[in-house]
C-alpha cells in the first residue's frame, strides 16, 4: 500500500452493509490506502418470525467506530481527505421525527412481514391497473411495503413520522444536516418513478398505493453531485474537518457494478453477497419483467436491469450455521473465517453435485417467483453428503442468476458477452470457477475486494472533478484482478444440468407451492 503524498487527494468511502460497516480511504487512482471494518452482530433481530429490524443508531455508531479505526491505524490523517461518499444496503427503511430521531428500529431489507388494511387504490386506478394486468402485482407490492405496515399497525407512531426514507437518507442527514439522498440509492417500496429517476408525479398511482406523503421524503440529487458539507457535529464525531464535501454515491450493488467497470450494455455483473443479483448497465429504461422496474445505476442517467435473489450467499451463512461445525472449529484455531475453508468441499465434489439440485428461493417474490416461493433441495441419494449439499447451494444460486441472464438477454435482444463478479462470494476462487462454468464466460473479478466502497470513491472523485466524469473515474480507478476461465467439460455438464434439471424444476414445483401458500393464508 503506497504512502500518500501531500498532493495526493484522498477519498473516504463509507459502506453501511447488512453485516458490517466499512470505512476505506482510496486515492484518485483507485488504490486503497487504509481500511477499517466494524461487524454488526447481529446483522438484525427478529422480534417475530419473518421480521428483520435493527436499532438505527447501531449503524451510525458502527460508522463512527469504523472511521476512528482509520485514525488508530496511522495510515492516513484526517486532513488528507478531500471528500466523503456514502453507500449503503438497499431497501432498509427508517422512520424519524422532525429532528431526525428514529421513532422505531429500522426495518431491514430481509423483513417479510405483510401489511393489512392496504390503502385503497380508488375506482379509477383500480380499474386501470386491472386492465393493465397489474392489479394483483400492485396489491402484493402494497402488502410488502414497510410504510404501509407502519401506517396500519403503528398509526400513532406514523402520525409523528415527519421523515421517511432509506438508511442512506438517514445517514446522509447525520453527515450533512439536511434531509437529502442520492437518486442512485432509491431501491425500495417508496413512490419513486424509476423511469424518470425522481419522486413520482402528483397524479401517479404510487401515492395511492403507499401511505407515505411527499413532505416526508428526502430531497434527491444525482450520483456524483454534492449532498452537502460535513456538519460541525458530524465532523467532531468522526474526527474529520468541518465542511468536508459529502458527495452522493449510490446503493451498494450499483456501486459494485461501477467498481467492476461493467458499463458496456452487453456486460453482466454478478453481485455475490448476502443478497445476490445479476445486473447490466443500460442507457435507456428497460424492464426485464413487465412492471418490475429497472433500478437507478451509479452512472448518472443510466439504469441497472437487475434480477435479484434476496437470499443469495446468505445461504452460505445458513450452511455454516446448520452444517459447518467442523469448519467453524478449525477456523477458530487458524484465526480465519469459516467460509474460507468451504472451498475444500467444492473441490471434493464434481460439477452438478452428483444430481443434487437446490432451488434457492428461500424468500417470497413479487412475480417470478411469486409469493408462493419456497426453497427446495431435490435429488438426494445415499451417496450425498455435506460437500454435495454445499456445492448444490453455490450452484443453485449461480443457476438462478443464469436464469436472470436469459431474461435480460430476451429483453435486450442480444447476448451478454462479458462476466464480472464481486461481493463476498466472489472472494472464493472455487466459486468464481463455478460461475465461469455455469455462464460459459471468463469470470473477471476486481483487484479491490471492497467493490461497493470503491464505486462510492469513484463517484466522489468524479464529483470533485478529479476525473472528467464518472466513466473517466471508472477508467482511472478500476483495477482488473483474477480471471477464471470456463472449463469445457464442466461447461457441458452445467449446460445439461441447467436444461434437464434446474430450468424445469420450479415450474413443476409451483402448483404445489401455490397450494401450500393458499393453505397457509387460510390459517391451516
Amino acid at each position: 500500500m503506497p504512502p500518500p503524498t501531500p498532493h495526493d487527494p484522498l477519498l473516504l468511502a463509507l459502506d453501511a452493509g447488512t453485516q458490517g460497516v466499512r470505512a476505506i480511504v482510496f486515492d484518485a487512482g483507485g488504490n486503497p490506502r487504509a481500511a477499517s471494518r466494524v461487524a454488526l452482530a447481529p446483522a438484525f433481530v427478529a422480534p417475530q418470525p419473518g421480521w428483520a429490524e435493527q436499532d438505527t443508531q447501531v449503524y451510525w455508531d458502527a460508522l463512527v467506530a469504523a472511521v476512528h479505526g482509520l485514525w488508530r491505524s496511522g495510515a492516513v490523517r484526517p486532513g488528507e481527505l478531500a471528500a466523503v461518499a456514502l453507500t449503503t444496503q438497499r431497501g432498509t427503511v427508517v422512520c424519524a421525527d422532525e429532528s431526525g430521531h428514529p421513532l422505531r428500529p429500522a426495518i431491514v431489507w430481509p423483513d417479510s412481514r405483510l401489511a393489512r388494511d392496504l390503502p385503497p387504490l380508488g375506482p379509477l386506478w383500480g380499474s386501470a391497473l386491472r386492465l393493465a394486468g397489474a392489479h394483483g402485482l400492485v396489491r402484493r407490492l402494497q402488502a410488502q411495503a414497510e410504510v404501509n405496515w407502519i401506517a396500519a399497525h403503528e398509526p400513532a407512531l406514523w402520525a409523528r413520522a415527519a421523515r421517511v426514507g432509506l438508511l442512506s437518507a438517514w445517514l446522509s442527514e447525520r453527515l450533512v444536516g439536511q434531509w437529502v439522498d442520492s437518486v442512485g440509492c432509491q431501491v425500495g417500496y417508496l413512490p419513486f418513478d424509476y423511469r424518470r429517476l425522481r419522486w413520482a408525479g402528483a397524479a401517479s398511482w404510487r401515492w395511492r398505493a403507499l401511505a407515505v406523503r411527499a413532505a416526508q421524503l428526502p430531497r434527491l440529487v444525482p450520483p456524483a453531485s454534492t449532498l452537502g458539507a460535513l456538519t460541525a457535529q458530524a465532523a467532531a464525531a468522526l474526527g474529520l474537518p468541518r465542511g468536508l464535501p459529502v458527495i452522493a454515491a449510490a446503493a451498494d450493488k450499483a456501486c459494485e457494478v461501477l467498481a467492476c467497470g461493467a458499463l458496456a450494455p452487453d456486460a453482466a455483473h454478478l453481485s455475490l453477497g448476502t443478497a445476490a443479483a445479476i445486473n447490466t448497465t443500460q442507457p435507456r429504461y428497460l424492464e426485464v419483467q413487465r412492471l418490475l422496474p429497472a433500478y437507478p445505476a451509479a452512472l448518472p442517467g443510466h439504469w441497472n436491469t437487475e434480477v435479484h435473489l434476496p437470499r443469495g450467499f446468505w445461504l452460505v451463512s445458513w450452511f455454516r450455521d446448520q452444517f459447518g461445525a467442523e469448519e467453524c472449529a478449525r477456523a477458530a484455531v487458524l484465526g480465519v473465517a469459516p467460509e474460507s475453508l468451504f472451498d475444500a468441499l467444492l473441490a471434493a465434489t464434481p460439477p452438478g453435485a452428483d444430481g443434487l439440485v437446490l432451488q434457492p428461493h428461500w424468500s417470497p417474490g413479487l412475480r417470478d417467483p411469486g409469493p408462493e416461493a419456497r426453497g427446495a433441495i431435490v435429488g438426494f441419494t445415499d451417496q450425498h453428503g455435506r460437500a454435495h449439499l454445499y456445492r448444490a447451494i453455490v450452484e443453485g444460486v449461480l443457476f438462478a442468476l443464469r436464469g436472470g441472464r436469459e431474461r435480460i438477454e430476451r429483453r435486450l435482444g442480444r447476448r451478454l458477452t462479458a462476466l464480472h463478479l464481486s461481493g463476498g462470494g466472489a472472494r472464493s476462487d472455487a466459486v468464481a470457477q463455478i460461475a465461469a462454468d455455469i455462464f460459459g464466460l471468463p469470470a473477471q473479478r476486481p483487484q479491490c475486494e471492497d467493490a461497493s466502497a470503491l464505486g462510492a470513491a469513484m463517484l466522489a472523485a468524479a464529483g470533485l472533478g478529479l476525473h472528467a466524469g464518472v466513466p473517466a473515474a471508472v477508467r482511472a480507478m478500476a483495477r482488473a484482478g483474477k480471471v477464471s476461465k470456463p472449463e469445457p467439460a464442466a461447461v457441458r455438464t452445467c449446460d445439461e444440468v441447467w436444461r434437464e434439471r434446474v430450468r424445469p424444476l420450479y415450474p413443476r414445483l409451483r402448483p404445489l407451492l401455490q397450494r401450500w401458500h393458499e393453505v397457509a393464508g387460510q390459517g391451516r
